[in-house]
């Protein structure tokens, strides 16, 4: 695997892979070689972590990179893995996911999630559910079941539910449900317990020279520590195939049956096999959820990853569709991260054979002060975990950082 490559958002964007490496039209079309095993890129979320909790978090993605990459060794296809990454993200306390989630204004917790397969183009969701330890889980059997067809009478098969619908159509499928009560840590209860006390303080304030103090109050408890850190992931498989997942507790003291960006199609993760296009691409996206909605931006960057320049059309996505997109035009910071992949097959030469496989290009992108993620191949040994931070000196909402890699995947004999 290649060394990542670095970039602020005043920086040039990086070249793209060596031209050693030739696209599918080069390959035989009668030919279907697979890749050893896959690649997946998770992410801890988009918002601030601590440098006192930075272990858990890597080790919470490297936990979860393994989870998929052992599906894919065992033949998995993308879907599957993406959603056993997702569990394994959904039950680390540490992450606004499942366990632990962010508790809504009524002390309770309400999950978002939704997964695509870029082979299918199938999608399933769920938002505000509640009593469900894996919310990925049902997005996933809602995704499977869509599969099949349609339901008796020729009933269209539902691909995205909410609240208490959603919860008795998955223990209507066999997926247990986990009291609310045993889904909260004492992290998220005592993070509740502060915005409480915050808002009912800032509910005291008068308004006219107070306002400015009032505004930046409420920002705090919106967009403080832990509030914003969706969780996802992208895989790509032995098949060449892609899939994408995310899952969210949402917005600290949010609405009860606000609906965030991890339920909503285009906006909280995307995936599609490259069909007439030159690549398959998969996209997963944390922040805060009306930002991400308002501008669609896991689709946005997908159909940016169709450029020649990967780097570069992520680097003006976030700059042109989201940081200044006219649909955000009232926002002083516009808050949001997303992971990237995109992959075609590709054959590289020598003097005595031509080696087939799978280029994969990987990056993350985020606006917020830090993002947590880590990536591994079928490969690897072990994951790779990274904190990106913004540059020293910038404002969140208002510049974005970028990195990301290459990985060549080989193909078995």
């Amino acid at each position: 695997m290649e060394s990542l490559m670095n970039s602020a958002e005043e920086q040039q964007p990086s070249s793209p892979p060596g031209n050693s490496w030739s696209k599918q039209e080069e390959i035989n079309k009668n030919e279907t070689p697979k890749c050893v095993g896959g690649f997946v890129l998770v992410h801890a979320g988009a918002g601030y972590h601590s440098e006192s909790k930075a272990k858990e978090y890597k080790h919470v993605c490297k936990r979860a990179c393994q989870r998929a990459v052992d599906r894919l060794k065992a033949g998995a296809l993308a879907a599957e893995a993406v959603a056993a990454a997702l569990v394994e993200l959904e039950d680390s306390p540490f992450t606004n996911a499942g366990m632990g989630s962010n508790l809504n204004l009524s002390g309770e917790i309400e999950c978002d999630a939704s997964i695509m397969d870029g082979k299918s183009l199938h999608y399933g969701a769920v938002g505000a559910i509640s009593g469900i330890k894996n919310p990925v889980l049902v997005a996933n059997r809602l995704l499977s079941e869509a599969q099949k067809g349609k339901l008796s009478a020729g009933r269209i098969p539902p691909c995205f539910l909410v609240g208490r619908g959603a919860h008795d159509w998955a223990v209507g499928h066999g997926i247990p449900p986990c009291p609310s009560e045993k889904m909260a840590t004492k992290f998220s209860l005592s993070a509740y317990k502060r915005n409480k006390r915050k808002m009912a303080l800032a509910e005291k304030m008068d308004t006219g020279h107070n306002h400015a103090k009032k505004r930046r109050q409420s920002s705090e408890t919106e967009n403080g520590s832990g509030c914003l850190d969706t969780v996802g992931a992208v895989v790509v498989d032995s098949e060449g195939n892609v899939a994408a997942a995310v899952s969210s507790g949402g917005l600290a003291m949010k609405h009860p049956g606000r609906v965030g960006q991890a339920a909503h199609y285009g906006c909280g993760c995307w995936a599609e096999n490259a069909f007439n296009n030159p690549y398959s691409t998969a996209v997963s996206t944390s922040g805060c959820g009306e930002h991400l909605i308002r501008t669609m931006l896991a689709r946005e960057c997908s159909a940016a990853l169709q450029s020649e320049d990967a780097h570069k059309a992520l680097l003006e996505t976030m700059q042109n569709k989201f940081i200044s997109s006219p649909f955000l035009a009232g926002e002083d910071r516009v808050l949001g991260g997303v992971i990237v992949l995109r992959c075609c097959r590709c054959v590289e030469s020598s003097p005595s054979q031509n080696i087939q496989g799978i280029l994969v290009e990987f990056l993350w992108s985020h606006t917020t002060e830090s993002m947590c993620v880590g990536y591994m191949s079928a490969q690897d040994s072990k994951a790779k975990t990274h904190i990106s931070r913004l540059p020293p000196g910038t404002v969140p909402g208002q510049c974005l950082a970028i990195e990301g890699g290459v990985c060549r995947l080989s193909v078995a004999e």
